[in-house]
C-alpha cells in the first residue's frame, strides 16, 4: 500500500513536529507567496509584550494590550473594546510585505468563513464571534476573551488527564461538534491547541479557520490544503471531502493526546506522520484504560467503522458513571486540569 499522495510533498510545516509535543502546527501547501509572514515593526512583538503606551488602536475601537500567542497564519491579542468596555481576544490574521492581491482577498475570505462558522455554531462550547474588521493593511477577527488555558498547554504543564476527566472533555466536545455538524458545519481541526479549559467549567472548541460548510463545494482560495497533520483524518489526507466522520478521528487522536501526553501518529517527520495516520495503528496505549476502545473506534481508518457521535458518547457516559470523577459530569464543559480546578455539571445530569 502506499503512502499519501505525493502532491501533499510540498507542504510546509512547524519545525516542532518531530518532538511530539502536541502543539502540532497547521500544514498548508506551499506556494510562490510562502515565506515568513512579517507585520508593521510596532506590532511584532514577544508574547506577553505591550505594543507601546497606550497601545494601538484597531478600526477605531479595539485597544491592544498585549500579544497573547502567535502561530503560523496569525497573532492573537489582548484587546479592550472601547465603546463596550470590555476585554476581547483579537486575532490577527498577519500577511507578508510581499503578499499579492491574490493572496490578500484569499486572507480575508478566510477571516469571514472563520468568523461565519463560528457565528453558525450557536453553542456555549463554540468560541464566541464578535466582529470582523479590516486594519494595518489585514483582517482582524474579534473574539470573546477565554479564560484558563488549552488542552495542549495543559498536558504540556502537568501531564496527561485522568482518564475521568478526559471523558468530560470528550463529552463536551461531542456537544459542540454535534452541534456545530447539525448546523452544517465541518471543523476541520480538532485538536488539542484547539480545546480550551476555562475556569468557569466550559471547555470551548476554538480556531473555526480552517472549518467548511458540508454543502461547500468551492475549493479553499490558493489551493491550501490546512490542517494539523498528526490530528487529520485519514480520508482528508487521501483527498477526500471531510465530513463529521473527520471531525471524531480528530477527536479520538485529541482523546489520546489527552491521556498519552502525545499524539497517537506523530514519527520523525511531517510525512511519516502522514503515512501512519493512514496506514499504522496509533501508537501503544499506556493510560487509556477504559478510554482506550473509545478512542480505537474513533480512529478507525475508515469512516463507516468509526465511532458515530452517539455511540462514542454511550461510552464516554459509562466511563464517567463508573469512575471518581462522575459527580462532576460534563456541562458543556469541564475541567482544565489545573490545581483545584473541577468541572461543572452536566445539563443532562441536572
Amino acid at each position: 500500500m502506499t503512502g499519501p499522495s505525493t502532491s501533499l510533498a510540498t507542504m510546509k510545516v512547524a519545525s516542532d513536529l518531530p518532538g511530539g509535543r502536541l502543539h502540532d502546527a497547521r500544514c498548508r501547501r506551499a506556494g510562490p507567496e510562502a515565506g515568513i509572514a512579517t507585520v508593521a515593526p510596532d506590532l511584532d512583538l514577544a508574547e506577553g509584550q505591550s505594543p507601546g503606551p497606550g497601545g494601538r488602536l484597531v478600526a477605531g475601537r479595539y485597544r491592544l494590550r498585549s500579544l497573547l500567542g502567535r502561530g503560523a497564519m496569525g497573532r492573537v491579542w489582548l484587546a479592550e473594546d472601547e465603546v463596550l468596555d470590555r476585554l476581547v481576544a483579537l486575532k490577527q490574521l498577519v500577511l507578508s510585505a510581499q503578499a499579492s492581491g491574490t493572496t490578500r482577498k484569499a486572507a480575508r475570505w478566510r477571516a469571514l468563513e472563520e468568523a461565519r462558522a463560528a457565528a453558525r455554531v450557536d453553542h456555549l462550547g463554540a468560541v464566541r464571534i464578535h466582529d470582523v474588521v479590516k486594519d494595518y493593511g489585514c483582517p482582524w477577527i474579534v473574539m470573546e476573551l477565554l479564560s484558563g488555558r488549552t488542552l495542549a498547554e495543559a498536558v504540556d504543564a502537568d501531564g496527561p488527564l485522568p482518564v475521568d476527566q478526559a471523558a468530560a472533555v470528550g463529552l463536551a466536545l461531542l456537544d459542540v461538534l454535534q452541534t456545530a455538524h447539525r448546523a452544517g458545519i465541518v471543523h476541520r481541526d480538532v485538536k488539542p491547541a484547539n480545546v480550551h479549559l476555562c475556569e468557569d467549567g466550559r471547555v470551548v472548541l476554538t480556531d473555526f479557520g480552517v472549518a467548511r460548510a458540508l454543502d461547500d463545494p468551492a475549493p479553499v482560495p490558493g489551493g491550501e490544503l490546512v490542517g494539523s497533520p498528526a490530528y487529520m483524518a485519514p480520508e482528508q489526507l487521501r483527498g477526500g471531502a471531510a465530513g463529521p466522520a473527520s471531525d471524531l478521528f480528530s477527536l479520538g487522536a485529541t482523546l489520546f493526546a489527552a491521556v498519552e501526553s502525545r499524539a497517537p501518529f506523530v514519527k520523525g517527520d511531517v510525512f511519516a506522520t502522514l503515512t501512519a495516520v493512514v496506514e499504522d495503528p496509533p501508537a501503544p496505549f499506556r493510560r487509556a484504560g477504559p478510554l482506550r476502545p473509545v478512542i480505537e473506534g474513533l480512529l478507525a481508518k475508515e469512516p463507516e467503522q468509526r465511532f458515530n457521535a452517539d455511540e462514542a458518547r454511550t461510552a464516554l457516559r459509562g466511563i464517567q458513571r463508573d469512575g471518581e470523577y462522575s459527580r462532576w459530569g460534563a456541562r458543556n464543559g469541564p475541567v482544565a486540569p489545573s490545581p483545584g480546578f473541577q468541572p461543572a455539571a452536566s445539563r443532562d445530569d441536572r
